[in-house]
């Protein structure tokens, strides 16, 4: 699973989008939302485009072998910047790959840390916890989160 490459949304068609994040075992750790179309895909795409383009935010899909397999980013979030990592299970392995990438973005930006949110579908990340320098429990659109807060450095 190497040959990762990283594209702005511009670059990648809403249809195959839409197809990923359509996925139901990937929806299962996401906040519930109504199934994309072709329309509603669209907006979404130009809602991350639009947060790619501010000061300290970096939103790209991310293609394994010239296949979509997800999409990933730096974005806002009610204290700073969080990561987001969304990758069809059919590509979970290089989740940790694209994680190391986003905290060398982090890095390149100049954040000195960055939030990480699981939904409470996921399990404790031993891991995570001995990158974070402090780890929480959150609540945003009414689910419960694990927030681990890393350090770029």
């Amino acid at each position: 699973m190497n040959n990762i490459a990283f594209r702005q949304f511009a670059d990648v068609s809403a249809e195959a989008m839409a197809s990923l994040l359509n996925e139901d075992s990937l929806r299962t750790h996401l906040i519930e939302h109504p199934y994309f179309d072709a329309e509603t895909v669209q907006a979404w795409m130009d809602e991350k485009a639009a947060v790619d383009a501010e000061a300290g935010c970096r939103i790209r899909a991310v293609m394994v072998g010239g296949e979509l397999a997800g999409w990933c980013g730096i974005q806002p979030d009610e204290e700073g910047v969080e990561l987001a990592v969304v990758i069809s299970q059919r590509y979970w392995g290089v989740g940790v790959a694209v994680f190391k990438v986003m905290l060398t973005w982090a890095r390149e930006l100049g954040h000195e840390h960055v939030r990480f949110h699981l939904l409470d579908s996921r399990r404790d990340y031993r891991a995570l916890r001995a990158m974070a320098s402090s780890v929480t429990e959150s609540q945003m659109l009414g689910r419960t989160f694990t927030t681990y807060c890393i350090p770029v450095d």
